[in-house]
């Protein structure tokens, strides 16, 4: 399967650009000097317009094949045979610092022993804290994560680990301790399958819907008499809650 980059910024990094150099060419219109504010204003557009330019026109490649990864990011331009990969790791970071908006999923690599990528390991696996390279924003390709997700998964073997997946089992089946006045059982499974479909569907606005809705449900779940344990469920759709806002999705993946 091989990868194809989005360039979703290419169009706009092109008419920023062309806008740059229109300003300064209009500032010296009659023969006159462009003034001050035009060549500031039309050199910074068209500077970084260029700059746009030349990192979504930069060479990509990523193919996942059955001998390894034929990789041109991340400092690598070359087949990575699966010998030289310990493990690839595909996860949704929460949200970034100053911002509620989650990052895009992202793949790490973890090099084997003996593996020649001499490149900085400045990424850290979320399994079990071992350095890697961090590989790719998924955000920047145009298949989905989900797509990327079975590629590894097939060529990988049990070197791929997708994160998400393994986070959203993290909620099935529960083992709450049944006691005299708990939360009613009924109740609190139709809530954690809810929150499940939610993490599962990748949409963002039903996630964030549904995490509404438990939130909401949480401050007043109905008693049984007997029923779930009130601590254990509490903290369970607090951190299913948390889950729920984290996450990113693939409402507006590019074409």
């Amino acid at each position: 399967m091989e990868l194809r980059k989005s360039r979703r910024l290419l169009v706009a990094s092109v008419l920023f650009l062309s806008l740059g150099v229109l300003v300064l060419l209009c500032g010296g219109a009659g023969g006159s000097s462009p003034s001050i504010g035009a060549l500031v204003v039309g050199g910074l557009a068209a500077l970084l317009g260029g700059v746009f330019v030349v990192s979504e026109l930069k060479p990509f490649r990523f193919l996942i094949g059955a001998e390894g990864l034929t990789l041109r990011v991340a400092g690598l331009n070359r087949l990575v045979p699966w010998a030289e990969i310990d493990a690839i790791i595909l996860d949704e970071p929460g949200p970034s610092l100053g911002g509620s908006k989650p990052t895009s999923p992202s793949l790490l690599l973890v090099p084997a022993a003996g593996s020649t990528i001499d490149r900085p390991l400045m990424g850290r696996s979320p399994i079990d804290d071992r350095v890697g390279l961090a590989l790719l924003d998924l955000g920047d390709v145009r298949q989905s994560a989900d797509e990327v997700a079975a590629a590894l998964a097939r060529f990988g073997g049990d070197r791929f680990t997708d994160v998400r997946r393994l986070r959203r089992e993290r909620f099935d089946s529960p083992d709450f301790t049944i006691g005299l006045r708990g939360y009613d059982p009924a109740r609190v499974d139709e809530l954690i399958r809810r929150g499940q479909d939610a993490l599962i569907s990748g949409r963002t606005l039903q996630r964030y819907q549904v995490k509404a809705e438990l939130d909401e449900a949480r401050a007043a779940l109905p008693r049984a008499t007997r029923g779930y344990d009130s601590t254990q469920v509490d903290a369970l759709l607090e951190e299913l809650s948390a889950a729920l806002a984290t996450w990113g999705g693939e409402d507006s993946k590019p074409e």
